[in-house]
């Protein structure tokens, strides 16, 4: 019988170095399982493989050891029960976030509702090389954003209303940048100190500061063989169709620019990122 292993590892089954046995890495958005869904990766783990589980630095689920016989009805079985396969090769992969603003004090914006819109318009879209997606949702950057091909950060855009502040200094000690001054009986904020975290519309007591949720992008970050931190190119975006159309941009270009088996990265320094910058902008900004 002859094994198309390349589609095999493009519906997320991974070769092992024991021979046709397989390791079969799930769809999981943003870090995010149901307990009946774990419960049917249990039964599998144990019914198909060795009652095993590895968790990936992606927060990706895979079930090793599954043999090459019982692909199929692995897949069946787990579908049946609302599980399905992630995906491997030159593609967009899992989407990863944090816990976000529907958990977590800290959080600026609703990382799941984000990463499951990402997913649903991007995974699995076949491109040069891989490309990944991360979604942190504060400046903790818990999820590394910076890490990945297109990462979001959450942030707070914040506005100030002088009628509605008591002057009693709460934003002056929230704020971790120094970006807030009490100036005689008004306060003043250095915009170029401000990193949007938020943190002085969450403290203020008299809901002076006015914070709206906002994403920051980072694009063309890797870890891996070769480390580089992603560049942040626009302003903090308060929209999400804005947001698509600057991510609409960056699959685009790497479409058209990306040779095989290299990273957007690559694609973006051989092309410039002087031009890349201009599309991106262009499109996401219609500047």
């Amino acid at each position: 019988m002859v094994v198309d292993y390349a589609a095999l590892k493009s519906g997320g089954f991974m070769r092992q170095k024991q021979k046709n046995h397989f390791s079969m890495r799930l769809k999981v958005i943003g870090g995010e399982l149901e307990a009946a869904q774990l419960a049917a990766i249990a039964e599998v783990a144990e019914k198909y493989g060795r009652g095993r589980v590895h968790l990936t630095a992606r927060q990706g689920v895979e079930i090793p050891f599954i043999k090459l016989a019982d692909v199929e009805t692995v897949k069946a079985d787990l579908m049946s029960k609302g599980v399905f396969t992630g995906v491997c090769g030159p593609r967009v992969r899992t989407v990863t976030a944090c816990q976000g603003n529907a958990v977590c004090p800290s959080g600026c914006i609703d990382t799941y509702t984000l990463a499951r819109g990402i997913s649903e318009r991007y995974f699995g879209r076949e491109l040069p090389h891989k490309f990944k997606f991360g979604v942190t949702g504060c400046r903790n950057n818990c999820l590394k954003a910076e890490e990945n091909d297109l990462g979001v950060k959450g942030v707070y855009c914040v506005s100030w209303s002088h009628e509605a502040c008591n002057l009693c200094g709460v934003c002056v000690k929230a704020c971790r940048e120094g970006a807030i001054s009490v100036r005689e009986d008004t306060l003043f904020m250095d915009e170029n100190l401000c990193n949007n975290c938020g943190r002085c519309a969450k403290a203020c007591p008299s809901r002076a500061w006015i914070g709206e949720p906002g994403y920051l992008l980072s694009f063309a970050g890797t870890f891996g063989n070769r480390i580089a931190q992603g560049r942040q190119i626009l302003p903090p975006l308060k929209d999400t169709a804005t947001l698509f159309r600057a991510a609409d941009a960056a699959l685009d270009f790497f479409d058209r620019h990306g040779k095989p088996g290299e990273r957007l990265l690559a694609a973006v320094e051989r092309a410039g990122w002087d031009l890349f910058e201009k599309i991106i902008r262009a499109e996401a900004l219609h500047a």
